[in-house]
């Protein structure tokens, strides 16, 4: 396992349960395991785990249960963030699997027309209280065509929901890496992503990892 990947999972869960707070629904940070036995937002998990080893799962597995005892509405997720949890007969199914990647010196590549803001204010649900957290718009011309997140903890800083045409994105990483360099100095840059999104990072410099995986309950 990468030196990395345990400060990348634990920055994670801190980001989820920051958006999960400026819900109103704040989360648990156990040491094994962050959990939130609340309805959290669209596309975030109920629990991420954090550490690894036999007495880590265990206790992970219990967690999980609990959980679902907890009779949560709908279907929701576990982030497994080291692959090491098999719950396929647990009542949940894969939903996807990633890479942490972690950032470095931006690769060479040709410039780019868009125009990067940092957003200080927006709509509710996210947290633009806390000094960690920063979110950008990419521009061009008069329509946004990009955008990331940035959330400082675990002395990293975790990069997510990027959002790139196909053609722009080895630019929009190389972009991402810079303004967080300037925005939150001297820390690493982590986070994690799969398919062409992965292919776009990795091509702007960044390392891929360990993997992780996504389960959530299955369907009825």
């Amino acid at each position: 396992m990468k030196d990395w990947t345990v400060a990348a999972a634990l920055n994670n869960a801190r980001w989820c349960d920051a958006v999960c707070r400026a819900h109103g629904h704040a989360g648990r940070l156990l040491p094994h395991m962050w959990v939130n036995a609340a309805v959290v937002p669209r596309f975030y998990p109920n629990a991420v785990t954090l550490a690894v080893g036999d007495t880590a799962i265990e206790e992970q597995l219990t967690t999980v249960e609990i959980l679902q005892k907890s009779n949560l509405p709908g279907r929701w997720s576990v982030k497994d963030s080291f692959s090491t949890l098999d719950l396929s007969r647990r009542g949940f199914e894969l939903l996807f699997e990633a890479q942490w990647i972690r950032g470095g010196m931006p690769a060479a590549g040709p410039e780019t027309d868009i125009v990067w803001q940092r957003e200080e204010k927006g709509g509710e649900g996210l947290p633009f209280d806390d000094p960690g957290f920063a979110m950008f718009k990419g521009w061009r011309g008069f329509k946004v065509v990009a955008g990331f997140m940035l959330y400082r903890a675990e002395e990293v800083v975790g990069v997510s929901n990027v959002v790139a045409e196909a053609a722009d994105a080895p630019a929009v990483w190389r972009s991402l890496t810079l303004l967080a360099a300037q925005t939150f100095p001297r820390l690493p840059l982590v986070g994690y992503e799969s398919g062409r999104e992965l292919e776009a990072a990795v091509k702007s410099g960044f390392e891929a990892g360990d993997r992780l995986r996504v389960w959530v309950t299955a369907r009825d």
